[in-house]
């Protein structure tokens, strides 16, 4: 899976805790139309394999993501990110798009690009997206593909990109930075901005399954950099460091301490974004998979979900011991990947602490000392 980072900057992914004050406008929401891919990656979270026909079957039509537009515009959203899975999988693709572009929505695709076609060209030529993301999951086949684990996905990597650059297109360049391609990140860096004059950003941070499968979490686990790693590829991009540094007195914030507020759910989630997944199912954020937190929109309207859903889940609040202890009084936790659906992901429950959070909270803390 293309995934979306918070800021559409170049700067770390980081959770922004605020005080919430209830207002609430939707700007945009990502729309997966599939979770079915043509590449195995280590560290997706959400992939299931291109043929999967149960996933294949459960995935909105043209005529629902209509409606799903339609009503996001109603909403005053003004753009729609189309992605997966890999979305060119959709045979049907073409379709989808149209429906959502002329609710008056500004699109845009995250492709790994190795489906790219003429075809395809043709249509963003005569219908442009906003831009095209791709992610660069290594600069040489070994590298590439061992990520991938597809055979002849980093030649089709290349000459779908070619395509894509080539024809003008407005292609944007970002990668997953794992075990399986540190030694090339460098290498990955430089062949990106050579290729786009738009800035280049990468994101460390690799999830667990939202099915919870435990041979591809212990695959997704064994490809997580360690917090000094992470920290010492921040310091190395000096643009990312910067915007770190520049962002210091609202990340470090000692009156956390002080904390009695017993609400979860305190970050961006459900305040100017949602997402609408394969099987049209409303949530809050990209990550957030627990069943008691979705909304199916084949059931009800979209307004209902913004409206009347997502408050009733922001106002969810939690008595557990360690979780107020640790992570509702941290100082730090603006620097930490801790939220409640990242929590879930990794435990199974939505307000539990998790450790490798903490320690690399500490390790981005301790490099921000002199700010």
């Amino acid at each position: 899976m293309t995934r979306r980072f918070v800021s559409r900057q170049e700067m770390p992914a980081l959770p922004l805790w605020k005080k919430m004050d209830g207002r609430r406008a939707a700007i945009s929401f990502d729309f997966e139309v599939t979770a079915r891919c043509n590449l195995d990656c280590r560290h997706c979270y959400i992939n299931v394999p291109a043929g999967d026909r149960a996933a294949k079957k459960q995935e909105v039509d043209p005529s629902e993501a209509r409606r799903i537009g339609a009503e996001a515009a109603s909403l005053g959203v003004l753009w729609c990110l189309i992605t997966g899975g890999e979305p060119l999988l959709r045979k049907d693709f073409f379709e989808i798009y149209l429906a959502l572009k002329r609710q008056g929505l500004l699109l845009s695709v995250y492709t790994n690009a190795t489906l790219v076609s003429r075809e395809h060209i043709r249509f963003f030529k005569k219908y442009p997206p906003r831009d095209i993301e791709v992610t660069v999951y290594g600069v040489t086949e070994k590298t590439y593909e061992r990520v991938t684990r597809v055979r002849g996905s980093f030649s089709a990597f290349k000459r779908g990109l070619e395509l894509l650059i080539g024809n003008g297109l407005n292609v944007r360049l970002k990668a997953m930075a794992m075990r399986s391609n540190y030694h090339e990140l460098p290498a990955i860096a430089e062949f990106s901005r050579a290729r786009t004059k738009d800035y280049f950003r990468f994101d460390p941070f690799l999830h667990c399954r939202f099915d919870r499968d435990p041979g591809r979490n212990a695959d997704i686990q064994a490809e997580r950099l360690k917090p000094d790693e992470v920290v010492a590829l921040e310091r190395e991009d000096r643009q990312r460091f910067q915007a770190l540094e520049k962002s210091c007195d609202r990340l470090i914030v000692p009156e956390f301490s002080k904390s009695d507020c017993r609400h979860i759910f305190r970050c961006d989630a459900g305040l100017r974004n949602f997402v609408v997944g394969p099987d049209g199912r409303f949530r809050l954020c990209a990550s957030l998979y627990h069943p008691d937190l979705l909304f199916d929109l084949r059931k009800g309207s979209l307004a209902e979900a913004w409206t009347a859903f997502v408050p009733t889940v922001l106002e969810r609040k939690t008595a557990r011991k360690d979780y107020l202890e640790r992570c509702a009084r941290c100082p730090i936790i603006n620097l930490c990947l801790w939220c409640p659906a990242h929590a879930y992901l990794e435990s199974g429950e939505l307000d539990a602490p998790i450790d490798n959070f903490c320690q690399l909270a500490r390790a981005r803390a301790k490099a921000l000392e002199k700010c």
